[in-house]
């Protein structure tokens, strides 16, 4: 069973780009982020056809997570309990559409099933924005709704876009990162993000794709792709029961290639 994790930045100007990735790579499962597009808007007849089942959770032209599978999906859970509210400057704060989770893999007899979460966290703008504030929140509460009742037999995927850089390997030029005092890698984002492996979540990726220039995100400007100035902040984090059925796991960097690429390239993880 192979599933995946992109961040498409916007499904309906890609959708031609995630068929044709589905169809090449034969994914089974494939969590989405930045749908950015309703219900009423979503390419369901892509998905559709193509035999998978679909999720999806978006309220307007911003954020959007879904997860398309044809492994199936089952106790589908729109946001997550504790899920932090948002505003700008407090003003009619919501749950927006940054994740959704389901069981799947109950249709594939030779993988045990497992709960799929696809994440889209916030970026945080700045260290000083109050959007900053609200990603470590966000974490936070994530992290207590997913590790809280964890036992060794728990089979649980974290999926997506978290907008870390976990380790100084993950950007191009730390030094640069810190002169701007840019967010992604500041001490409080990366102890967030290292609070989930802290609590036994494997990256199924890194051991088997280790060392820089490992990159999963590369801004549009300053042809910073072609110059390979990109970040590592896509990741599927797995519980230590469901990492030991991972088989490979690999970044496809080529998907960043060619024409309308997202700014994102998938990330995908064999089982069995």
């Amino acid at each position: 069973m192979k599933f995946a994790t992109w961040n498409v930045n916007s499904l309906r100007a890609r959708a031609d780009r995630v068929e044709d990735w589905l169809d090449a790579t034969d994914a089974d499962v494939l969590t989405i982020q930045e749908t950015k597009c309703r219900d009423e808007n979503f390419p369901w007849g892509l998905f559709e056809m193509a035999g998978y089942q679909v999720a999806h959770f978006g309220f307007s032209q911003w954020n959007g997570v879904a997860i398309a599978s044809r492994v199936g999906l089952e106790d589908v859970e729109y946001g997550f309990e504790g899920q932090p509210e948002f505003g700008k400057n407090g003003v009619d704060p919501q749950v927006e559409a940054r994740a959704i989770s389901a069981t799947v893999g109950t249709k594939k007899t030779d993988v045990e099933p497992f709960r799929l979460h696809s994440l889209y966290i916030p970026n945080g703008r700045s260290l000083e924005d109050e959007h900053m504030e609200y990603k470590l929140r966000f974490l936070n509460a994530l992290h207590t709704h997913v590790t809280s009742d964890m036992t060794n037999t728990t089979r649980v995927a974290l999926t997506g876009d978290w907008n870390v850089a976990p380790y100084d390997e993950d950007v191009w030029d730390m030094e640069l990162f810190i002169e701007e005092g840019l967010t992604h890698v500041s001490e409080p984002e990366r102890t967030a993000f290292r609070a989930f492996e802290d609590a036994g979540l494997v990256d199924i990726v890194r051991p088997r794709h280790p060392g820089p220039e490992t990159y999963t995100y590369w801004d549009y400007q300053r042809l910073r792709f072609p110059k390979n100035e990109g970040m590592r902040i896509d990741f599927i984090l797995a519980s230590p029961h469901l990492a030991n059925d991972v088989t490979d796991a690999w970044i496809d960097r080529e998907e960043r290639k060619g024409k309308g690429p997202s700014d994102h390239v998938p990330v995908v993880a064999q089982l069995g």
